[in-house]
């Protein structure tokens, strides 16, 4: 499973980049609203900082103005790919974006049957949203794997982005549950680095090697 930052914070971006470990980044209009800068400009930078698609959201409610503006974020960057929210206008502008070449995440993604129209409609991406389901008292996990189910039984190339992760476990139980991608903030992804017998076991390295006195 690929690992996608979750964040528009330029200084996070580059932090994770040095990690080597991240495929992509997805934003949203929330995550772009807490940063300092014009829209378009804060998605060029993002795609000159990662080897990867980064998700940019429209803001337009009707297919039309969905259809306009996934145009002009597809423009931005080769690598960039146009978030549509699940709606029947969604639909409408996913269908006819993707018959134009343009990849397309279909967001806000909460049924399997969701996830099936936006597979018709041509979605390259469908994203549930983990983190709000629970928030709900449903569980995402098994959500994301009933979807990963349904797009498998189907002769779709649409590939299946676990969004809204907030831990580390979050993370390893959409990889079980056969998500080709997970989003995770920055805060999740560097928990991911660390385990206390991690720490545990390199500072006894470290005690062992000073005690004995050798030299490299």
């Amino acid at each position: 499973m690929k690992l996608f930052l979750d964040t528009a914070n330029l200084d996070d971006i580059r932090a994770a980049a040095k990690l080597g470990v991240i495929h992509g980044v997805t934003t949203n209009p929330t995550l772009i609203s807490r940063e300092k800068g014009d829209f378009a400009a804060i998605i060029r930078e993002i795609t000159s900082l990662v080897d990867g698609p980064v998700f940019a959201e429209v803001l337009a409610q009707d297919a039309e103005g969905m259809i306009r503006e996934g145009r002009e974020l597809a423009g931005l960057d080769f690598s960039v790919c146009v978030k549509i929210p699940m709606t029947a206008e969604g639909l409408t502008a996913v269908s006819a974006l993707s018959k134009e070449g343009i990849r397309v995440c279909c967001t806000l993604v909460f049924s399997a049957a969701q996830a099936l129209l936006a597979a018709n409609a041509g979605a390259r991406y469908v994203a549930p949203f983990i983190g709000r389901f629970d928030d709900i008292g449903y569980d995402g996990i098994e959500a994301v794997a009933s979807i990963v189910d349904v797009l498998a039984d189907g002769d779709f190339e649409t590939e299946v982005v676990a969004a809204s992760v907030r831990s580390p476990l979050h993370a390893v139980e959409a990889a079980k549950a056969g998500a080709g991608i997970a989003t995770v903030p920055p805060k999740a992804l560097f928990q991911m680095i660390h385990h206390p017998l991690t720490d545990a076991g390199l500072a006894r390295f470290m005690k062992d090697w000073a005690e004995s006195g050798k030299e490299l």
